[in-house]
């Protein structure tokens, strides 16, 4: 690999990508992130590459392997450029097939995705309800790049943002323009990046600054970071060098938790490439700039996602939060200025610069622009990544993008916000997303977990997850945390098994606000929001499990029973499948529930095909 020694040089060698006279050959497009990796996507990669070198395609059809693409639903699924066909869930024996009709240019009617509404074929990605509804910036880009591929990344742009802002030489120029994008902080707080990039470039400090990309992603069910890291990493340290640039940084940490080996393994092989290229290191394309990144691998803690906490971790110290100020802008790693931003915030940097603040602004709404990304996951028909313009209504996500519900049962809320967010009843969901709108309602933004929760969802159950959660992540540095987290569990574990009692829940409630406002990191502060929001919009199930000992939901053990109706036909699937032989019954007759035998864990009602098993 060659290195560039100027401005001039990157352009005449990414000249050589954009004037390429390549015929227009079809590409299957095989996306391979974690979540394709587990549904056998290796297996089919390597008998795609097989196919087109034993059929003798390799003139008819090119192959590429890309991060993900969002429709974790579907995986694995094949794309098919330039025509945009989407395969869902192709299998061992329909890669081959695929490939060969790719080659001849025919369309497998048979394998396409079909609406579940309508039953009809949609034949290209953007017909698909699932994409049509979004505005993908950022998650569309990882469709083009192959994440190991810096060619492939500078084919597509790469780059080109960074050797504009070096042209231009102008770094205050920098900062106004992200502070222009009205772009905020990807990562919970929604701390606006120009005005931190501001303060960070004001710092005097002839030791040295730091930029850090925080991809500690420790929310359950949240993985956006994380795709984003394995689809296209160059992106993150384009984003890094150019923040740099702006701010006077000369050293940068990307702090990635060990859980994520795909997103390491692509980081590692980024960095190398872009230190041989010469966009990292010393006088970097021949100006007087030097940057410098070095990954750091985090050991899961949750509490390593708040700033504090990730700096003494950096440092290798045990990660927890320490009293502000001095805020680390002011005072970071090893005591030098440091302005840390999250993995989809560093995303979006190269996009401002390459297509101007002022498009970047006119997405999303006033004080909320641009596109925030969603793991959307839980009792839904299309789990996922989505990206969509800020201020969109849950609704949309909901039913026209996620589909609806899963099944017959109708959603009921949807937590946004990680374990630290809040519950927002389906009443409700005609709230804009951005980080005002879900404050007002006791929510937060978070890193953009939604997860969504049908009828068959226990409120106090969910309170009762998230706190046992944080109460195991607190740090225990500040008593009230530490204390309080699990003292808020205890109620809700005796409020879950029928013990509870209408005192305990007022106490319940005013502990909660006691840890949210006298904890000292934003792990404390928010929390009790799981407790207060479940509390606020759904107070009723809680009262229904102190005072009639009964969960609506039947998810809470102690609280319910199992019975077989009438309309059993003796089909004998429940009796098979009980762990504990609990159930019994002749062939063809109505079965029955030992009581006293039953753990209540629910196999039984999963594989009754008749709706004969009754939970009260």
């Amino acid at each position: 690999m060659i290195q560039l020694k100027s401005i001039e040089s990157f352009k005449i060698y990414r000249s050589q990508f954009l004037t390429k006279n390549t015929p227009s050959i079809p590409t299957v497009v095989i996306p391979a992130g974690t979540c394709a990796q587990a549904g056998g996507v290796n297996e089919l990669i390597g008998l795609a590459e097989n196919r087109i070198l034993s059929s003798g395609l390799s003139g008819k059809v090119r192959l590429r392997i890309t991060g993900c693409h969002g429709f974790c639903e579907m995986e694995p699924s094949v794309l098919i450029e330039p025509e945009g066909t989407f395969y869902p869930k192709v299998t061992p024996k329909t890669i081959g097939m695929i490939v060969e009709a790719v080659a001849a240019g025919e369309l497998l009617t048979d394998l396409l995705y079909r609406d579940p509404n309508t039953g009809l074929p949609a034949p290209r990605q953007k017909d698909l309800p699932f994409f049509s509804k979004q505005l993908r910036n950022i998650i569309a880009r990882c469709e083009k790049i192959d994440p190991t591929s810096l060619e492939s990344y500078l084919e597509n742009g790469g780059y080109a943002p960074l050797a504009g802002v070096m042209e231009r030489n102008d770094s205050r120029w920098v900062v106004e323009e992200i502070k222009k994008s009205g772009l905020r902080g990807r990562g919970g707080a929604g701390f606006p990046t120009g005005l931190k990039w501001e303060l960070l470039a004001n710092q005097k400090n002839g030791a040295g600054k730091f930029l850090v990309c925080n991809a500690d992603e420790g929310d359950p069910g949240a993985y956006m970071d994380r795709s984003v890291l394995e689809g296209n990493p160059h992106s993150i340290i384009e984003g890094m060098i150019i923040g740099a640039f702006g701010t006077g940084a000369t050293e940068g940490v990307i702090y990635v938790r060990n859980e994520y080996p795909l997103a390491i393994k692509h980081l590692h092989i980024a960095l190398r490439q872009a230190r041989e290229m010469g966009f990292l290191g010393e006088n970097i394309l021949g100006c007087d700039f030097s940057f410098h990144i070095e990954l750091v691998r985090g050991a899961g803690a949750f509490v390593c996602g708040e700033e504090t906490a990730l700096i003494r971790s950096i440092e290798g110290k045990m990660g927890e939060p320490r009293q502000r100020p001095p805020f680390p802008i002011q005072k970071g790693i090893e005591g030098k200025p440091t302005a840390i931003n999250n993995v989809e915030t560093w995303a979006n940097i190269p996009i401002i610069i390459g297509e101007g603040a002022d498009t970047f602004a006119q997405v999303g709404t006033k004080n909320n622009s641009g596109t925030k990304i969603f793991s959307l996951v839980g009792k839904i028909r299309n789990t996922g990544l989505v990206e969509v313009p800020m201020g969109i209504a849950i609704r949309d996500i909901i039913y026209d993008i996620g589909g609806g519900p899963s099944g017959k049962t109708p959603i009921k809320a949807v937590q946004t916000g990680g374990p630290s967010g809040g519950c927002i009843p389906a009443v409700l969901f005609d709230l804009p997303i951005d980080y005002d709108s879900l404050a007002e309602a006791g929510s937060i933004m978070g890193s953009g977990g939604m997860i969504v929760m049908d009828e068959n969802t226990c409120m106090v159950d969910v309170a009762k997850y998230f706190m046992g959660f944080l109460k195991e992540e607190s740090c225990g540095k500040c008593f009230t945390c530490r204390k309080g987290t699990q003292r808020m569990y205890e109620i809700l574990d005796a409020i879950s098994r029928g013990e509870g009692t209408l005192e305990q829940l007022d106490l319940l409630e005013e502990l909660a606000w006691v840890v949210k406002d006298s904890t000292m990191c934003g792990l404390g502060q928010t929390a009790p929001n799981p407790v207060l929001s479940t509390l606020r919009y759904f107070r009723d199930e809680f009262v229904e499990h102190i005072v009639d000992h009964r969960c609506r939901a039947g998810v809470c053990k102690e609280l319910i029973t199992y019975s077989i109706e009438d309309n059993c036909n003796g089909c004998g699937a429940c009796l098979r499948i009980c762990p504990e032989n609990a159930i019994s019954g002749e062939k063809k007759e109505r079965h029955v529930i030992d009581s006293d035998r039953c753990v209540k864990c629910g196999v039984c009602k999963s594989v009754c095909q008749y709706d004969a098993i009754k939970v009260a």
